[in-house]
């Protein structure tokens, strides 16, 4: 029997708990020094006196490498296995920090111009860019291989929450690290040790993936229902894709101007400012922890029904802090708006998995991490138009989740991205061939 007439109910997962726990802390150690970073990025260019549109700069030659390096690792993870590209992703990420450290440092001691520091701290991130996209499509790819289309956007919401948690725990915790020989440059430090360590857990204890019993079969048919094309000219993926990328660029402004509004708003030195940032930062990573870890798996939302409150939430909380008078509404608006990402996030993700068979999972997670990282680019452009105007950014993203959600309703894969169809088609597909092989 072929496995798309096998009812889902009979597909197990076979993800060990410990290795998507061991998968899913090394993303939270990613997620907390990057977010870590964005808070404190802000302390370090006004400390280094490197302009704000420069400093949010820093992310974007890391963004097109990120973009165009994610699909080559994430061939080479069918070709290597998952593991060894993981670990190509933690090593990036602990050299690229290593190296802003060092590049913070000498900056702080006035061993270079501004100039300069910005020019190696571009380069530095970029080390990031390069290597460090190896990883994400690799995690993505190993929870694909062990789990079946009903579980796979609990899963993937799951893998989501370790963004969240990196987000909570990230800005709350950098401001400790701050020491006072090595100053704004401890956090960088600190995090590239943290990943270190969780680098040596994925070496020693990860097992490589292996396939589901049914994978096999799976690839098989559809070598000859599907012929391979670029995920970027695949109708089954580009709106997902599409929906994705709009989404990463409104949470990456929002994440970008908020430690900047946060100064501004209440008037005070940046240092003065960390802890509110902090705060700010962590009241958001709660509400997207909370939509992830507490509402999806309530109401077993599906990646259609994701798809359209993320953008529902991202609307309004976009439009709270456009018209905030104070730190507290800005807090409430940034709050709601995350739990908006929250939903959206998994929501792609999940429903780009479900919508291609095992052999293009790898294929596809390389395409979404693509998504995921080349929106930054657009942050300097963002942040000029914060300076313009405080408010502008946010009601920006606003006009642009508002037509997001239009977009959900009428496209065809985005409408139809639910797991439970699937399942349904599955069993009538079950049915016929046991009546065939009855007859």
């Amino acid at each position: 029997m072929p496995v798309d007439a096998v009812p889902s109910s009979a597909l197990q997962s076979t993800l060990p708990k410990r290795a998507f726990a061991i998968i899913f802390f090394s993303s939270v150690a990613t997620a907390i020094g990057n977010n870590g970073l964005i808070s404190v990025l802000p302390l370090i260019g006004r400390s280094l006196k490197i302009p704000d549109e420069m400093v949010v700069a820093i992310f974007s030659l890391s963004a097109i490498l990120w973009a165009s390096s994610s699909p080559f690792w994430a061939r080479a993870s069918d070709r290597y296995g998952r593991k060894p590209l993981m670990l190509v992703g933690l090593t990036g990420f602990m050299v690229s920090m290593t190296v802003c450290g060092a590049v913070v440092s000498a900056g702080l001691k006035g061993l270079a111009a501004p100039m300069v520091i910005f020019g190696a701290l571009l380069l530095g991130r970029a080390l990031f860019g390069l290597f460090g996209a190896a990883s994400n499509p690799a995690y993505q790819a190993y929870i694909a291989d062990h789990t079946p289309r009903e579980e796979r956007t609990q899963s993937m919401a799951m893998l989501a929450g370790a963004f969240g948690i990196g987000t909570l725990v990230g800005p709350f915790i950098a401001p400790y690290f701050i020491y006072p020989v090595v100053g704004v440059a401890g956090p960088l430090f600190t995090f590239a040790g943290i990943v270190a360590a969780m680098f040596v857990v994925v070496w020693r204890l990860l097992p490589e993936s292996r396939r589901r019993p049914e994978a096999a079969e799976e690839e098989a048919e559809e070598a000859v229902t599907e012929k391979q094309r670029p995920m970027w000219r695949d109708p089954r993926v580009v709106p997902f894709a599409l929906y994705g990328f709009v989404v990463a660029t409104c949470q990456t402004a929002q994440q970008q101007t908020l430690g900047f509004l946060v100064i501004d708003k209440l008037g005070v030195t940046p240092l003065e400012a960390k802890g509110q940032i902090a705060i700010a930062m962590m009241m958001g990573a709660l509400a997207g922890l909370f939509a992830q870890w507490g509402i999806i798996r309530m109401f077993q939302m599906t990646p259609k029904q994701l798809l359209r409150w993320g953008v529902v939430c991202g609307v309004a909380g976009n439009l709270l802090v456009a018209i905030a008078p104070d730190f507290n509404m800005v807090v409430a608006g940034y709050a709601l708006a995350s739990m908006g990402f929250g939903f959206a996030r998994p929501g792609f993700t999940a429903g780009a998995s479900l919508a291609v068979g095992w052999k293009d999972q790898a294929r596809v997670a390389g395409a979404i991490a693509a998504v995921n990282g080349i929106n930054a680019v657009f942050a300097p452009a963002f942040m000029a138009l914060y300076h313009a105007s405080h408010s502008a950014p946010f009601y920006l993203n606003a006009a642009l989740m508002l037509c997001l959600l239009v977009y959900a309703f009428v496209s065809k894969p985005l409408a139809n991205a639910d797991p439970a169809a699937v399942t349904r088609e599955e069993a009538t597909m079950a049915t016929i061939e046991r009546s065939d092989e009855g007859a």
